[in-house]
């Protein structure tokens, strides 16, 4: 799965923007003002960072070795995912849907609202 690819899925989601908050080289994805996908777009470095609970990213470390704590990031709470390596699309799909889903949760009840309504 390339950039633009994992690009396209991220703006799929409902309530979902992208913007630059950290410079020109890091897109980032927010669901309702949250991110929950971040990945940088020059440079050798094809990783995405993406978010789910603390024991998942533990248990992802373990089986994956494309998969580690994210760069500038919790590592409790966040993992890089390196896209040169060979990750089937159907699990970074699902990784980012875990992400997705993580931070929609955690809305307030207001946003949450919003995010029903769109």
């Amino acid at each position: 799965m390339d950039i633009e690819q994992v690009r396209e899925y991220c703006l799929g989601f409902k309530g979902v923007t992208e913007e630059l908050p950290f410079g020109p080289d890091v897109l980032v994805f927010k669901v309702m003002g949250k991110m929950f996908c971040l990945m940088p777009l020059t440079g050798e470095d094809k990783r995405i960072s993406l978010k789910n609970t603390p024991e998942k990213n533990i248990e992802l470390r373990a089986e994956y070795d494309f998969i580690a704590g994210a760069y500038h990031m919790s590592k409790t709470h966040w993992n890089s995912v390196d896209l040169r390596s060979p990750v089937k699309i159907s699990l970074l799909n699902e990784l980012i849907r875990e992400s997705y889903d993580l931070v929609a949760a955690g809305l307030t009840k207001k946003l949450k609202e919003e995010l029903n309504a769109l």
